[in-house]
């Protein structure tokens, strides 16, 4: 291999000539960071991937804005998702990069040509910056991995459940923001055409607190249900959130409100013209 300048690149062809050598060391050296984590036979099929694909960059002095580089960066972004996605650290992750380092400065030990020092020095900064390339990609992928984690978390945590025919409900647990306003909503008028109800409970019995921002995303809700000819019942109203709203000056209009989800759902199945009576045992209480 030779560089730019014409001159043969002695690092270069040292690393063509002891590619198993320095492929076996590089995977010994990078599986000690990870701790049995991944086998032996795939950490070494990932690492001979990117040393076939960084032996054309070797000669580049560290640019990496080249054309021969475009594979051994999509190579890297490929692993630091996928590390990001079994769970690796970014450091774990970057350390596997770094650990070629060492068996390239085990191997090059010996050899005191002034110019074979200046390369390994450059391939040492190399190094450095697929390094850091590969901890940018990482911490991209986590965020891209905690944004997807998130939005199912809100899926999983705003579920609309049908109680009777017609009668529809949407427990609510924790904090109400507009992100999760939005799949609440979403998800409510995609049941609603679904199953042709035309009633909708949304209980707050599990919301943490309504201040004037809640009241105004479960107001929002109640009008979008409308829209789609539903009518929305509020419940779950404790007397400490009442006096909250009423403290606040919160209105909300001519909503139907109820302290519990029993109450709503009779008052939804009366209005469905379902007779809703006590049995027996409950009369003689």
């Amino acid at each position: 291999m030779v560089a730019e300048s014409g001159q043969p690149h002695r690092l270069a062809e040292v690393l063509d000539a002891e590619r198993e050598r320095l492929i076996g060391r590089w995977t010994e050296l990078a599986g000690s960071a990870l701790r049995g984590r991944l086998t032996t036979v795939e950490l070494e099929r990932d690492l001979r991937d990117l040393y076939g694909a960084l032996l054309p960059v070797v000669t580049l002095d560290g640019d990496l804005n080249q054309a021969e580089s475009a594979d051994l960066k999509a190579q890297l972004a490929d692993l630091s998702r996928s590390r990001a996605r079994q769970g690796f650290s970014p450091t774990e992750t970057a350390s596997g990069i770094f650990a070629l380092k060492q068996a390239v400065s085990e191997l090059t030990a010996k050899d005191d040509s002034p110019e074979t020092f200046r390369e390994v020095l450059a391939f040492s900064a190399l190094l450095d910056t697929l390094g850091l390339w590969t901890f940018e990609t990482y911490a991209a992928a986590r965020e891209e991995l905690i944004k997807e984690q998130s939005e199912q978390l809100l899926e999983l945590t705003t579920p609309v459940v049908k109680l009777w025919e017609g009668v529809l409900a949407v427990p609510l647990v924790g904090t109400l923001d507009s992100a999760r306003t939005q799949v609440v909503m979403e998800k409510l008028l995609e049941a609603l055409v679904e199953t042709g109800s035309e009633h909708a409970i949304i209980d707050i019995t599990g919301v943490l607190a309504v201040d004037t921002q809640v009241a105004q995303h479960l107001l929002k809700t109640v009008v979008a249900a409308r829209l789609m000819g539903a009518e929305c019942i509020i419940s779950g109203i404790r007397p400490q959130i009442a006096q909250t709203i009423v403290a606040l000056g919160i209105e909300f209009g001519d909503i139907t409100t109820k302290a519990t989800l029993a109450d709503a759902l009779r008052h939804a199945l009366q209005r469905e013209g379902v007779v809703v009576s006590r049995g027996a045992r409950d009369r003689t209480r």
